[in-house]
C-alpha cells in the first residue's frame, strides 16, 4: 500500500518560513516524480512544484517562483518544500503527490499517489 505523509505545517508569521516534508513508503520513491500541491477553502486544488525523481530538475508556479525550493532525499524516501518569505495568500492545505512522470505543470489527476495534507497558516 503506498503511503504519503505530511508534515512541518503551522502557524508563521508573513516574512517566516517552513519547511514541509513527506515520507513516502509503498511505492518505488525514485521512480516518481514528486510534487506539492495546495489548497484553501471554497477553491480548486493549486499546483505549487514538482521535482523529478533524481532531484535534478525542477519546476514551479510562477507565485512561489525564488521563495519555494522542493528537494527530495532518495534513501530516506522523502520530498521537501521548503518556504520563505511566506506571504497570507500562501495559507492553505499543503498536499504532496506522486506522478509517474515529470511535467512543467500538473493538474489534480495527473498525480497518482496523494499524502492528506498539513494545514499552512500565514498571519498577516
Amino acid at each position: 500500500q503506498q503511503l504519503l505523509v505530511e508534515s512541518g505545517g503551522g502557524l508563521v508569521q508573513a516574512g517566516g518560513s517552513l519547511r514541509l516534508s513527506c515520507v513516502t513508503s509503498g511505492l518505488t520513491f525514485s521512480t516518481y516524480a514528486m510534487a506539492w500541491f495546495r489548497q484553501s477553502p471554497g477553491k480548486e486544488r493549486q499546483f505549487v512544484g514538482t521535482i523529478s525523481g533524481n532531484g535534478g530538475t525542477t519546476y514551479y508556479v510562477d507565485s512561489v517562483k525564488g521563495r519555494f525550493t522542493i528537494s527530495r532525499d532518495n534513501a530516506k524516501n522523502t520530498v521537501y518544500l521548503q518556504m520563505r518569505s511566506l506571504k497570507p495568500e500562501d495559507t492553505a492545505v499543503y498536499f504532496c503527490a506522486a506522478a509517474p512522470r515529470l511535467m512543467s505543470t500538473m493538474t489534480r489527476g495527473d498525480a497518482r499517489y496523494w499524502g492528506q495534507g498539513t494545514q499552512v497558516t500565514v498571519s498577516s
